[in-house]
């Protein structure tokens, strides 16, 4: 199991990727929470808030998932990252393989 990670302009648009992410049948789960972001931008620094779209996923649907944010996201450079998991119960493993085709 992998970690894919994200932030999004805001909940709506995390909502809207996760929910069609999950369809697809890519992912077992996304969490999606509210965030703030501190970053420099056009106008010097900015703070703003996001949302963060954490979704789990297997090694093997990493390249779909990051394509699908690449070319759905409203930002024209977002951060796509991938953490590995470094363990996962058994019961949680099984579910998930049954939830990504």
């Amino acid at each position: 199991m992998v970690f894919i990670y994200t932030t999004c302009r805001d909940t709506a648009e995390a909502k809207d990727m996760g929910r069609r992410i999950i369809k697809a049948r890519v992912a077992a789960c996304v969490n999606i929470w509210p965030m703030e972001s501190i970053y420099f931008g056009d106008a010097g620094l900015e703070e703003n808030p996001e949302a963060v779209l954490l979704v789990k996923t297997s090694e093997a649907k990493v390249a779909e998932i990051e394509d699908f944010i690449l070319k759905n996201h409203s930002y024209s450079t977002p951060f796509v990252g991938m953490y590995p998991a470094q363990r996962l119960n058994r019961e949680y493993k099984e579910w998930m393989a049954k939830q990504i085709q």
